[in-house]
């Protein structure tokens, strides 16, 4: 942000947010952090600004702190839970999506379970997510989880809940130690509905479990390109060597979601072979579309040490990926 930009009054700023023809995505840095008084103000003059303005800013915040982990809009996220627009509320809620503050477990649970509208519901759901992978992981009380899982099963079981709530329920699911979940995602992934099926393999990426990689596997090869994607993101989660050469091969998959995919779930996979892979492609024009993603997955390697602890559980089968896994046929 320049120093005019750092300088300029805020009344001013919110003037230019709410009023400019184009939203000044350097004046919107000026929302993060914002103490009482700012706050106070934005909040008065928020609810005046046109619905689509207020959709335009609220995206464009979850954009920036998908990207800088510095900003904190959450005091402005929090203030939008509670906007009269479903589609403000939404991007609220995927503003949150790091958040690691307790406080907010109860309006997300709230908003899952009262909001009138279906999109704003699924995305409470699938911000409940990250809070029960973080009880997981140790990184907040484990105290925190049982709540949470409870409230996410029982809008599961309502016959009345959209499939797209229980789609987001059953991917938060996904990674919470709780002894429906496996029943529960096999019995979405044996089920009629595709959508689901989706989901359910979400799930087992969700569930870094290893019962789950034959599924997985089998899946990458799914004439589906949305199948392929999500079965390359579980092998990712999973991070189970086996999924390696499947992953050379899609990496030239004619989808590009698909492909992006295969370069994501490298990246998160980690290890020498994944970073050699990533490597081979970054030199190599028949990757061009995905040099950007291979650059940043690099980098993020590179940024963690470049040595993964996955290395340690490398097998045999490994072997199998040569030089000609990387031939992309005309």
């Amino acid at each position: 942000m320049k120093q005019q930009e750092r300088e300029k009054p805020f009344s001013s700023v919110l003037d230019e947010l709410f009023n400019d023809e184009q939203v000044s995505i350097p004046l919107l840095y000026r929302l993060s952090d914002l103490a009482d008084e700012p706050f106070g103000e934005f909040a008065q003059r928020w609810p005046a600004v046109a619905d689509e303005r207020r959709r335009v800013i609220a995206r464009h915040l979850v954009d920036i702190c998908e990207e800088n982990y510095v900003v904190d809009f959450s005091r402005v996220f929090i203030f939008c839970f509670g906007d009269a627009s479903p589609a403000v509320r939404v991007a609220a809620l995927d503003g949150i999506w790091d958040e690691s503050n307790m406080r907010l477990v109860s309006p997300v649970i709230e908003l899952m379970q009262t909001d009138p509208s279906v999109e704003v519901r699924a995305a409470a759901a699938a911000a409940l997510s990250h809070y029960v992978l973080m009880a997981e992981w140790g990184q907040i009380p484990r105290t925190v989880s049982p709540r949470i899982v409870a409230a996410l099963l029982a809008e599961y079981d309502r016959a009345e809940t959209a499939v797209s709530v229980k789609r987001a329920a059953l991917e938060a699911l996904g990674a919470a130690n709780h002894p429906r979940v496996v029943e529960m995602i096999e019995d979405a992934y044996e089920g009629d509905d595709f959508d689901m099926t989706l989901s359910a393999v979400f799930a087992m990426g969700s569930s870094a479990d290893e019962r789950w990689l034959p599924i997985v596997l089998r899946e990458m090869s799914n004439p589906s390109p949305e199948m392929r994607v999500e079965a390359v993101r579980a092998a990712g989660s999973i991070g189970n060597t086996e999924a390696l050469p499947i992953l050379a091969r899609l990496a030239a998959d004619e989808d590009f979601e698909v492909a992006y995919a295969v370069v994501e779930a490298l990246g998160q996979m980690g290890g020498e072979l994944a970073h050699k892979m990533l490597t081979r492609m970054a030199e190599d024009d028949d990757f061009a579309r995905l040099h950007d993603a291979v650059d940043e997955a690099l980098e993020e390697m590179d940024w963690l040490g470049g040595e993964f602890d996955l290395m340690d559980m490398m097998s045999d089968d490994t072997d199998d990926i040569e030089d000609d896994d990387w031939v992309v046929e005309e």
